[in-house]
């Protein structure tokens, strides 16, 4: 299975890099956590109707926005695994307690205690869940934030038949360790006309709101609508997303939302302009915010949004490709956008994978590093900014499986997701 996998990713690049000639590509060439296959047009789904806005529920103020970081000294990384066994593992987590919780692609999450994998999924979902193209599945789990009380998580998921993205409330049943799967109640309904680009990242932020990272749809170069789903304030593919799921049924509009006033725009919209949110995730200590977004065939990014933010952010795409002029290729008008804050191109690798920012207590010299991976060559680096305030994007080692997330504990520690070797690796260091 690796090499075939292997092989898969050399022959993609090798196509990214003649693709990059053309002004836009007629097909998708990603060997990302999805395929280069083009699904055909999908029937477009019913979405549930949220509740009309209310004002925002109380909730903890986010952290003050993280500042510069002084020289830190030298360190080595390195990852031990921890559980293996999985089949296509796309996601880890926790609920704030020491176990760990592993999202499988085909549609189960999985409970590793003290290093071993109960043999009982925690939720089994299989038959909802379309997996058979590359992108396509169950993408992530969120814990609500009073889990412990309410025993509430979210899920997100493409369905059976049609790929749509699904998000979707569970309760967890008398047992800990498992989830009612009866207990099912759909929040959010996104078509998607392609089987690629279907984001599927779901976080609660310092806000206490949940926002859910959708990808532009799919196909090559945002290709959907007069200027794309990334630029389209009417569509909810290509944004960052925040929805109050305690307001109101089945969700309700945080008040504070950008858009929320907007005749012209999704209320739901918190940051527009992406491409594919391939991981994102909020700096537990600050509250900041980083997404990943992976690339067309020339640049993937990391963009960055402070705690202090409003939202409503325009990251760029269709208009740029990281810090490039992408449609048109020249002189494209950057006003307004908010450009990444590190980049890197295909000598990196060919899909970022969006990681965490370490708030650990085992390697103190790691605290406030962003670390991020590259899903083809395995390249992990980090990111930070130094006392200057420039960001510095260091290359720190090289993996030999494909990174399909990171994660973190309830301590802080910080998780690589090996999705074609079905191991869960522990993010380690080391400092002279």
């Amino acid at each position: 299975m690796k090499w075939a996998l292997w092989l898969l990713c050399v022959l993609l690049v090798s196509a990214c890099a003649q693709s990059q000639r053309s002004t836009v590509s007629p097909t998708e060439v990603r060997p990302t956590l999805g395929s280069s296959t083009i699904a055909p047009t999908e029937p477009s789904p019913t979405e549930p109707v949220p509740t009309p806005v209310e004002p925002a529920a109380t909730r903890p103020p986010a952290a003050p926005e993280s500042t510069p970081q002084a020289a830190r000294p030298a360190f080595t990384l390195a990852v031990e695994p921890v559980a293996s066994g999985f089949e296509r593992p796309t996601y880890v987590t926790h609920a704030g307690d020491d176990g760990l919780f592993v999202v499988e692609q085909a549609g189960s999450i999985r409970i590793v205690e003290d290093g071993a994998v109960l043999d009982i999924p925690f939720l089994s979902i299989a038959s909802k869940v379309n997996s058979q193209a590359y992108e396509r599945g169950l993408l992530s789990v969120a814990f609500d934030p009073d889990y412990a009380s309410n025993g509430f998580f979210y899920v997100n998921y493409t369905r059976q038949p049609d790929g749509a993205t699904v998000i979707e409330r569970y309760q967890v049943s008398d047992n800990p360790g498992a989830a009612d799967p009866d207990s099912g109640a759909v929040l959010l309904i996104i078509d998607q006309p392609e089987a690629n680009h279907n984001g599927g990242q779901l976080q609660f932020g310092p806000d206490g709101y949940l926002y859910i990272g959708m990808g532009d749809g799919g196909g090559a170069g945002d290709r959907h609508g007069t200027i794309g789903n990334g630029q389209d304030l009417d569509a909810l593919l290509g944004k960052m997303l925040r929805i109050d799921v305690d307001g109101g049924e089945p969700y309700a509009i945080p008040a504070s939302n950008p858009f929320v006033d907007s005749t012209d725009a999704r209320p739901e919209i918190w940051a527009f302009g992406i491409r594919n949110p391939w991981r994102f995730s909020f700096d537990r200590a600050t509250g900041d915010l980083y997404i990943a977004d992976v690339g067309q065939n020339a640049y993937e990014e990391v963009n960055f949004q402070a705690a202090s933010s409003a939202g409503g952010e325009n990251y760029g795409w269709r208009i740029m490709e990281g810090a490039h002029c992408f449609n048109p290729r020249e002189g494209c008008d950057q006003t307004g956008l908010t450009l990444p804050v590190a980049e890197y191109g295909r000598e990196g690798g060919c899909s970022v994978t969006g990681g965490y920012v370490y708030r650990g207590s085992l390697y103190p010299w790691l605290d406030g590093v962003y670390f991020f991976a590259d899903y083809c060559s395995g390249n992990v680096w980090s990111l930070e900014r130094d006392a200057s305030g420039q960001w510095n994007m260091t290359g720190q080692m090289r993996v030999n499986f494909n990174v399909s997330s990171f994660g973190e504990d309830e301590a802080g520690e910080l998780y690589l997701v090996g999705h074609d070797d079905g191991t869960i690796y522990r993010l380690t260091s080391t400092s002279p």
